[in-house]
């Protein structure tokens, strides 16, 4: 098969398309035929040499979701047949056209969907509902502040926000036409932070109240004031750090408002965890996509071939949606 392998970390252009022995499902595993992946930072990161995949293995290959046809079944797997649209989520290697994994890890593609609609869903989709459900517990009628808004994790938080009943959604971005994507997502508010200072517009949006969650991927530059936009009672969840990690923090506002802090990240978390989060996934929210309710908004695809240029876009910030790569023939 072919595929993406880092063989050295550095720019772009060491995103090599390689010839490796196909994959062989053992016990349990699937093999998937993939026809598309995603991009997300973490695979810039990995690139770098940032963010090593948590397993190692023989071939570094980026990638954390694909969308393609079951091809292979390892001994004991129940629950697939071959020819079966499917898609999940990774630790590693989707940037390929093969993929191993569990058959709990998997999920059938809505009818109503393509193959690149499928790829652009499972990272940052499982990323938003997690935060928004199980960290930040989220309950209809919060009021919910999503910074980086246009992007893939913004752009589906504000929708799973929207369709799970919060009373406010505000959103940031540094540009006014993401913004306007936004919007048209469902946000209530829009915040251009290049612009305003985002917590006075929180706090005169909510009438001194505050938000009672923040979905932040910034980092050390907005914990400040992602303390001063917090409702009493408010839930902070940190999903990244873009401006980078280590900043000052006044305690006294975490203890006066009462206020939790909650880091979160999926490449590293224990398999079952996993696991249990995409059948969840599975059982609550795959039907919103079926319904149309909810859907993964593509800005751009490009061919496995011209990966290197796929990342040069996302690093550009160019793009509102998922950046999708298309490696298989279409059916």
């Amino acid at each position: 098969m072919w595929a993406v392998i880092l063989e050295e970390y550095g720019n772009s252009e060491v995103l090599q398309l390689k010839e490796i022995p196909n994959l062989e499902p053992e016990r349990g595993e699937v093999r998937v035929q993939v026809h598309a992946s995603a991009l997300n930072r973490a695979d810039i990161e990995q690139r770098k040499g940032n963010y090593p995949p948590p397993t190692p293995s023989e071939h570094e290959i980026p990638g954390l979701e694909f969308a393609g046809v079951v091809d292979k079944l390892g001994a004991e797997v129940s629950n697939w047949r071959i020819g079966d649209r499917v898609f999940g989520l990774l630790s590693a290697g989707g940037y390929a056209e093969q993929v191993l994994t569990h058959e709990r890890m998997l999920m059938p593609i809505p009818p109503n969907l393509t193959f690149e609609q499928a790829a652009a869903i499972p990272e940052v989709f499982f990323t938003a509902y997690d935060a928004l459900t199980d960290k930040a517990n989220f309950q209809a009628g919060d009021t919910v502040l999503i910074h980086a808004g246009a992007s893939g994790v913004g752009i589906a938080a504000i929708q799973l926000a929207r369709v799970m009943g919060a009373s406010l959604i505000l959103t940031t971005s540094r540009t006014n036409w993401k913004l306007e994507k936004c919007r048209a997502l469902g946000a209530t508010y829009t915040i251009n932070t290049a612009e305003a200072e985002f917590d006075r517009v929180v706090l005169d949006a909510t009438a001194s109240r505050g938000v009672d969650i923040i979905l932040d991927f910034v980092g050390a530059e907005y914990l400040e004031k992602n303390l001063n936009a917090a409702a009493l009672g408010g839930r902070i969840v940190q999903i990244a750090t873009l401006s980078g990690s280590s900043t000052q923090i006044n305690l006294q506002k975490v203890l006066s408002k009462r206020l939790r802090l909650q880091g979160t990240t999926l490449r590293s978390r224990p398999f079952e965890q996993k696991m249990t989060l995409t059948q969840t996934f599975a059982k609550q929210i795959l039907p919103l996509f079926v319904d149309g309710k909810i859907k993964p908004l593509i800005d751009r695809s490009f061919q496995l071939k011209d990966v290197a240029e796929a990342h040069r876009y996302m690093e550009d910030n160019s793009n509102v949606g998922k950046i999708v790569l298309t490696i298989a023939s279409k059916e």
